[in-house]
């Protein structure tokens, strides 16, 4: 009689272990299952504590401090630690800078709107020039996406009420108007006369709703995370997490341009405990070894400043 309760007793255990295995498996994959994402802004996400603690900890250095104060160095951050409990905060979210390359997102999105509304067609090639805008920042493979969809068809994704993504009332944010290489015309955004724009707090809210599989549709989300994914340029945000964290999935865009440098990632660790979205933009000489410095202190926040659920 014993062995038989022992023997249903390993049974149920195995089953606990395959159920929860099968739960840490759900709760782990890419886009996060949770209804009602949808916004407008991160503002409903802003939490005290961890906005006190990202500028206590940014201001602690007296280079970044300076920076900040000139409105030369934006930071956003969204930990996505406790799905349905996200935080937000940032330091000069809705100021809007030139942010070269990363605003090629936004190229990214509105081909993917125009091949599900099949105003253009999903070639290989398309394909082909997708990745490589993303992954290797190519200029040409760019240039074709932007000719093909044209700086109208980017300005009316970019303003659409449903992403928001610029928006004049708040800053600006996302914007693309010229191409990414010689001649053409430029299409510059009304409120700095930019041609390729960003703010930290609209790039996180890209990487969070494409986090959440919202951008076009679950589908083109998942089609865009396996572009964003594996970046082949190892620089600035991805050289710091490929020493402390090789595991991570990391997805990404940057963008430099003279003293002008950007980055923008998903972090999804193996674990639980490293997973945010982190967003830099610096005009600064040593705007890329600054943005390669700026992931350690970041994760410091986080660990020092952890969601409800985790506590």
């Amino acid at each position: 009689m014993a062995s038989k309760t022992m023997t249903l007793k390993a049974y149920l255990c195995c089953l606990l272990l395959l159920f929860s295995g099968m739960f840490l498996s759900a709760q782990a994959e890419l886009p996060i299952k949770k209804k009602g994402v949808a916004t407008q802004s991160l503002n409903a996400l802003a939490d005290n504590a961890l906005q006190a603690q990202l500028e206590r900890e940014l201001s602690s250095r007296p280079e970044w401090r300076a920076l900040i104060a000139s409105k030369k160095m934006a930071v956003g951050l969204v930990d996505l630690r406790d799905p349905g409990n996200e935080r937000f905060a940032s330091i000069n979210g809705n100021h809007m800078m030139y942010a070269a390359s990363l605003p090629k997102i936004a190229v990214l999105l509105t081909a993917m709107e125009a091949v599900e509304q099949g105003k253009i067609k999903e070639t290989p090639a398309l394909k082909k020039d997708m990745r490589l805008m993303i992954s290797k920042s190519d200029n040409a493979a760019s240039t074709r996406l932007i000719d093909k969809v044209g700086f109208e068809r980017i300005e009316a994704v970019m303003t659409d009420p449903k992403y928001a993504f610029y928006d004049e009332a708040n800053g600006g944010g996302l914007w693309v108007g010229k191409r990414y290489g010689k001649g053409g015309r430029t299409y510059r955004e009304p409120i700095k006369n930019l041609s390729h724009a960003a703010t930290a707090s609209q790039v996180c809210r890209f990487y969070y709703l494409l986090a959440h599989g919202q951008l076009v549709n679950e589908a083109r989300s998942r089609q865009m995370l396996r572009i964003m994914e594996n970046p082949e340029l190892h620089h600035k945000f991805v050289n710091t997490l490929n020493l402390i964290a090789p595991n991570a999935r990391l997805f990404r865009k940057s963008g430099s341009w003279r003293t002008y440098h950007s980055d923008s990632i998903l972090v999804w660790g193996s674990d639980s405990n490293r997973r945010y979205i982190l967003v830099a933009l610096i005009d600064d000489p040593n705007g890329e070894q600054i943005i390669r410095n700026l992931v350690k202190p970041v994760e410091k926040v986080l660990k020092n400043s952890l969601p409800l659920a985790m506590k």
